[in-house]
């Protein structure tokens, strides 16, 4: 798997929305599109005070719908939101059960890890290195690349895989910073990947980030613009980057998501009725009251919302466009949570391809 800084690689939770997303892409995006897919957590039920499901339950189906959902094109793949201290009821590690599943599903997947990650999840990691030899992804936190100690870090997770530079990926994480002031914060980052050791011979080299707000109750109802940071940031970082002529790194993003999971108890929460609509350098956001009180209806109105400000780009740019073209014109239902999550998911990820290459072609 080699790909570019033309290319795009999206951090996906794998939930209902996310992956309904990435199917309905255009085949023209899918391929230049590489997803560091995150295993989504497994829930935490407040009533009993217990997990909503085993582990076994709820890693079973993510092999098969990544099969569906993506096929067997390439993928990064990230068990970090599974605690990983517990094993499958047949004594597996989670890591080696999901890859086991993938591979038996032929999906093209490669496994991420994390300079701290635990000893028994490198381990599990090093057994899937060793079967599937397409390398593996170092995910890294702007902390970690940024410590004089990271050379000799990289080395040693290598010598334990028994694999090359050239072999492996590497993802700057930037998570969810403070990116102002974007000139001050562009200029940490140059200086980071500058120093950043075997910078030329990365199989693939990507930073990623996001400005998405942690929470929808940050956002006040009506229509709202936040700034994308994150691409900001990277476009002022690619033409510096080109000044001093060093290697320029694939972008990436958290999609219209916030990399933080936050626990929450359904029988209380009250999610808004949003539309996250990606537009240039920013998010349109459409918020409605809570629907829980006063339904789903409210999606039509917040449609033609969308559609009549300057940023609609019309029902042919997307899956996620078309779905709202519909519900205004009382063509397609009102959905749930997860169908607005599909809907916005899927313009995000067509927008951001077209973004990258527009940026790259100007």
């Amino acid at each position: 798997m080699i790909f570019k800084h033309r290319h795009y690689v999206p951090c996906i939770r794998w939930k209902q929305g996310e992956y309904r997303a990435m199917l309905q892409l255009s085949s023209a995006s899918k391929e230049f599109i590489t997803p560091l897919i995150e295993v989504p957590e497994i829930g935490f039920d407040f009533e009993t005070n217990t997990n909503k499901k085993t582990v076994d339950e709820h890693l079973s189906p993510f092999a098969k719908r990544v099969r569906s959902n993506w096929q067997m094109r390439p993928c990064f793949v990230d068990l970090n939101l599974i605690d990983t201290s517990k094993l499958m009821a047949d004594g597996r590690h989670p890591v080696n059960f999901v890859f086991d599943e993938l591979r038996a599903q032929r999906c093209l997947a490669t496994p991420v890890i994390g300079i701290n990650r635990s000893r028994k999840y490198q381990q599990a990691v090093e057994r899937v290195v060793s079967k599937d030899r397409r390398g593996l992804c170092l995910r890294i936190s702007l902390e970690e690349a940024s410590k004089t100690t990271i050379k000799a870090s990289v080395e040693d997770l290598l010598a334990k895989n028994d694999l090359g530079v050239s072999e492996c990926d590497l993802v700057i994480d930037l998570g969810a910073p403070n990116f102002k002031p974007v000139e001050g914060f562009v200029k940490l980052i140059e200086v980071i990947v500058q120093k950043m050791p075997f910078l030329s011979k990365w199989r693939t080299f990507t930073i990623s980030g996001t400005s998405f707000p942690q929470s929808m109750a940050e956002v006040g109802q009506g229509l709202t613009t936040i700034k994308r940071f994150e691409w900001l940031l990277y476009k002022d970082l690619i033409n510096r980057l080109n000044k001093v002529r060093v290697r320029l790194p694939t972008f990436g993003d958290y999609g219209i998501n916030h990399p933080d999971v936050l626990p929450m108890d359904m029988r209380i929460l009250k999610p808004s009725a949003t539309i996250r609509y990606t537009i240039d350098d920013a998010w349109l956001i459409v918020k409605g009251p809570n629907v829980r009180e006063h339904g789903y209806s409210q999606y039509r109105g917040h449609c033609k919302t969308v559609i009549a400000s300057s940023h609609f780009l019309g029902s042919g740019f997307s899956r996620g466009d078309e779905y709202i073209a519909n519900c205004a014109s009382k063509i397609a239902k009102t959905g749930n949570l997860s169908t607005w999550r599909m809907v916005g998911t899927n313009h995000h990820l067509e927008k951001v391809v077209h973004d990258i290459s527009s940026f790259y072609d100007s």
